[in-house]
């Protein structure tokens, strides 16, 4: 027997206070436009299933191509195409009569963004032991400022070797053991120790192991530069994507009193084998040791300096915010927050074929293509969940999180008001899957709803089946887990329908080491909606569970966000 009673009961929908009568009306309304898959999908609710049938190919798709269109330039921060990408969006939200979500009644939450250019120099040498090495720009290294200042600067500092450059006292681990490393150049493994489930989280990418974490922990150690060793494992993508990235204009929240380095880079394996080796060093041998908790910072007795000019601009970027208050009087002021973010990289380095423009189609037109249908259907709803629901489309994420980090900042929820944040970054473009990917779970109470759902579509629920490149903690999500709160990121599965077993990890793998972060990240008319679809239908039909919930989702006991979350919801008493 279908389990349509128990989601039913879960969605706390059979408590709303429109009566049978006003839901079969909607229902028959709505009934045109159902498609199967909806109606199949957490039966025990017609006028909650017909309104998840406007959940459609058609809609979505027609989003997806006038984001990605050249018109919009890659929807850089700041940018022309970055307004009207905003602007058509607001547009869309009034359409679906969404109250604005801002301050004094504003579509948009604006904040300020720092762009930092630096002048990379064509070449970069190193000096020690009698031996001179010069890298060469793009091909060997890409470096960028740390700060935002009109010249960056480092005078003969020494490259020290610091393993993973982590500290992590709950995990009895600390790579710098006390080292004074200021004013020098820390050399740094990328990802985290992937080889004990019981140290780090095992294959799982922490923090520890992203490359922002290893900026932020050579700066607290004062040191002048920070250079990261590339390799397409532990970064979980190719160099193309390091030179396309961090190359031209990088943007940033405006800088406070936090430490700082001087500069931020990266170099291939092979360069950094041929650095340490100046040292009389393997590169191998080094990681071996930096693989144990005794290890200590390897000072390498090579110098280098460094000077760039870098040109400060100053723009501003927006969160998108859309607002559909809750029905019930004492729960709508908490919130179930959508998020998606609506920019890309704007226009950068011309590939082969001389195209500019990075319109991040998949990256993140897509993601935002399923958020605005999930509000569509809610909308649709003869009367609004009892919380309150707000479509947010954050700004420059693909600058480091930056517009969900102002949000999680400046909320327009407390958070301790906000019952869980369902986040969409990136879709699933090649059709059906058995099977749907939950980035998160195992933290949160939110994997049993969706776990339920799932089953109601006849499809399994799998925690990040790329685990090791750390994707809890490069998307949105992230800046909402950090003020505590519950969260979720649905992506694409890999099991897919009809297709040989292996056939779904090589699209995406194609995808990333082809198409992520390069200007042929393009709208294809042959793309297969089906299965963005019905991971949309599982984002509303998980949300309006927690939205008629009695009880907000709560971290899993030991969770590393638990304790935000307990402090927020100690604000609120």
């Amino acid at each position: 027997m279908k389990r349509v009673f128990s989601i039913a009961l879960l969605l706390g929908l059979a408590a709303c206070t429109a009566d049978e009568e006003a839901q079969e009306t909607a229902a028959e309304e709505l009934a045109a436009s159902a498609s199967p898959a909806a109606v199949s999908v957490a039966g025990g609710n017609p006028a909650a299933e017909t309104a998840s049938g406007q959940i459609t190919d058609a809609y979505m798709r027609e989003i997806v191509v006038e984001i990605s269109d050249d018109r919009y330039e890659g929807r850089g921060p700041g940018t022309p195409g970055d307004e009207m990408a905003r602007a058509w969006l607001i547009e869309r939200m009034a359409e679906l009569e969404l109250e604005p979500g801002g301050a004094n009644g504003s579509w948009e939450q604006a904040f300020d963004l720092v762009g930092v250019n630096a002048s990379q120099p064509t070449s970069w040498t190193f000096e020690g032991h009698g031996q001179s090495k010069t890298l060469r720009q793009w091909d060997e290294f890409i470096v960028s400022s740390g700060v935002q200042e009109p010249r960056a600067v480092i005078d003969t500092a020494e490259l020290v070797f610091v393993g993973y450059g982590m500290q992590a006292p709950e995990y009895d681990w600390d790579d710098f053991k006390g080292a004074d490393l200021t004013g020098k150049v820390l050399l740094i493994m990328n990802n985290d120790p992937d080889w004990d489930p019981e140290l780090f989280a095992g294959e799982t990418r922490l923090w520890y192991g992203r490359w922002d974490y290893k900026y932020l922990s050579a700066a607290r150690q004062g040191a002048a530069g920070a250079i990261i060793i590339h390799t397409s494992p532990s970064a979980g993508y190719p160099f193309q994507v390091v030179q396309t990235s961090w190359t031209g204009v990088q943007f940033e929240l405006p800088a406070g009193d936090e430490p700082r380095t001087q500069m931020n880079g990266w170099v291939t394996e092979d360069t950094a084998r041929e650095l340490v080796a100046m040292a009389g060093h393997d590169l191998d041998e080094l990681r071996e040791r930096a693989y144990n908790r005794d290890f200590e910072p390897v000072p390498l007795g090579i110098t280098t300096s460094l000077e760039m000019d870098v040109e400060i601009t100053r723009v501003q970027s927006a969160n998108v915010l859309g607002l559909i208050p809750g029905s019930d009087p004492e729960l709508r002021d908490e919130v179930v927050v959508y998020t998606a973010h609506h920019d890309h990289l704007g226009t950068g380095t011309p590939n082969e074929d001389g195209d500019a423009i990075y319109n991040g189609a998949m990256d993140n037109a897509t993601g935002v293509a399923q958020v605005m249908a999930i509000a569509r259907a809610i909308k649709a709803l003869p009367e609004a969940p009892r919380r309150s629901v707000l479509v947010n489309l954050v700004g420059a994420e693909e600058q480091g999180l930056l517009g969900s980090e102002y949000y999680a900042a400046n909320p327009t929820f407390a958070p301790g008001k906000i019952a869980a944040n369902l986040n969409y970054d990136g879709g699933n473009i090649w059709g059906h899957t058995h099977d749907v990917t939950f980035i998160g779970l195992g933290k949160s109470t939110i994997d049993e709803i969706a776990t339920l759902i799932a089953e109601e579509q006849g499809r399994v629920v799998k925690p990040d089946q790329f685990a090791d490149k750390g994707y809890f903690y490069r998307s949105d999500q992230f800046s909402f887990a950090k003020i505590g709160v519950p969260a979720m990121y649905l992506d694409t599965g890999t099991d897919f329908v009809d297709r040989p077993p292996e056939w779904g990890r090589e699209q995406q793998n194609h995808y990333t080491e082809v198409n992520y972060h390069q200007p042929t990240d393009e709208y294809d008319p042959a793309w297969n909606f089906d299965g963005m679809v019905d991971d949309a239908l599982l984002g509303y039909w998980t949300g309006l569970a927690i939205a008629n919930a009695d009880e907000m989702p709560t971290w899993v006991p030991g969770d590393e966000f638990e304790a935000a979350r307990i402090e927020a919801l100690r604000l609120q008493e």
